[in-house]
């Protein structure tokens, strides 16, 4: 397993009596050090079968063997939150962007089937925050492990010369496998008829917030009041939920209902349309109602500013949903009664067949899209 704390600065040769320190240039290697076994103690917890070695090494290792797979094919995912981190730093508010990190990697390797069998972050700072990084570095590890993930190292950078004071970035990688004979999707067993179930989002989820950041600024929001929305929380709140880890809800369907799941989509950037379509065949098209499924209250506010055209919405962030599940339609009511549990699950559409024009849409939303 490793972990290093990298650092990054510059000097000129100087005079004995003049030279500088690392330090001197912004950069505090011990501190970047202490960091790293402070967070031993988090990290540890995420151990499991097939980890090789500890903290410290160049490199992590994992033994395939102790999977179980008779036939395992690797499947690797990379992801960062974007700029939920600036709305983060502005409330100082950190507690849930380890998740988020994780779940958008191990939400998107699901797609192919996969459970995560290790994991690695980097994070990038003008200046390193012991009580913010331990914050960050502790969600990820709580969220590996929720997802059966070892966190086998990654990289503490700071970077004075490239971040400004408080500014930081935050990206992972996950890696999974999969039986080779169980591979999603299967492009060649979707038939029209089949039937689209969603699972509901917590919110916003990662990605959109370029969009809410205008928005706040516009209106000039505080997002530390009430939300408009509901009044048993802050904008602050509603706006920073974690984004939904899918993995154990949806290994459960997979393996209850064997055979049933066809396909399955993560809603992230591009929304339904940007996303539903990419485990759809050419001849196929999806028609979901959005009348079908009961978004988070804040998707409904958005909606009610009228700030943006309705389309536009659907395109860029989840709306409610954060995956889809193509199920056999024979298959539905087992597959349902699987899903139930974590979080909402609503029958959304159909699959229909399709013929490609260069106006028609590949996912038709009523009253969206056409």
């Amino acid at each position: 397993m490793t972990r290093e704390a990298r650092h990054s600065g510059n000097s000129n040769d100087l005079p004995s009596e003049d030279k500088l320190s690392y330090a001197d240039a912004g950069v505090d290697i011990d501190a970047g050090e202490a960091f790293v076994e402070a967070i031993k103690p988090e990290i540890s917890k995420t151990e499991r079968p097939g980890v090789m070695g500890a903290v410290g090494g160049f490199g992590a290792l994992f033994d395939l063997g102790q999977t179980g797979l008779k036939d395992p094919v690797l499947v690797s995912g990379t992801d960062g939150v974007g700029s939920k981190l600036l709305l983060a730093a502005q409330a100082g508010d950190y507690r849930g962007l380890g998740q988020d990190l994780v779940a958008m990697c191990t939400n998107d390797i699901l797609c192919q089937g996969a459970k995560p069998l290790f994991f690695l972050d980097y994070l990038a700072a003008g200046k390193l925050s012991g009580a913010r990084d331990a914050e960050l570095v502790s969600g990820i590890a709580a969220a590996c492990a929720a997802e059966g993930a070892a966190l086998v190292g990654g990289e503490t950078a700071e970077l004075p010369g490239l971040y400004a004071e408080g500014h930081f970035d935050l990206a992972g990688f996950a890696v999974g496998a999969v039986e080779r004979s169980e591979i999603l999707p299967r492009y060649d067993d979707l038939r029209a008829g089949d039937v689209l179930i969603g699972l509901a989002s917590s919110g916003i989820h990662s990605n959109g917030f370029s969009l809410v950041r205008r928005l706040i600024q516009d209106l000039d929001l505080d997002i530390d009041q009430p939300a408009p929305f509901d009044d048993a929380q802050t904008l602050r709140q509603a706006l920073l939920a974690p984004t939904k880890l899918y993995g154990a809800q949806v290994h459960r369907a997979l393996q209850t209902v064997p055979g049933a799941v066809k396909a399955l989509c993560h809603v992230t950037g591009g929304g339904l349309p940007g996303n539903l379509n990419r485990v759809l065949r050419d001849d196929l098209l999806a028609r979901v109602d959005p009348a079908r499924w009961q978004a988070a209250p804040i998707f409904g506010w958005l909606e009610a500013l009228d700030r943006v055209e309705r389309a536009e919405l659907f395109r860029t962030f989840n709306m409610g949903l954060g995956m889809v599940l193509v199920v056999d339609q024979q298959q539905v009511g087992p597959v349902m009664a699987s899903l139930a549990g974590e979080t909402a699950v609503f029958e959304i559409g159909t699959l229909h067949a399709h013929q490609s024009s260069p106006n028609s849409a590949q996912v038709q939303i009523a009253g969206v899209t056409a």
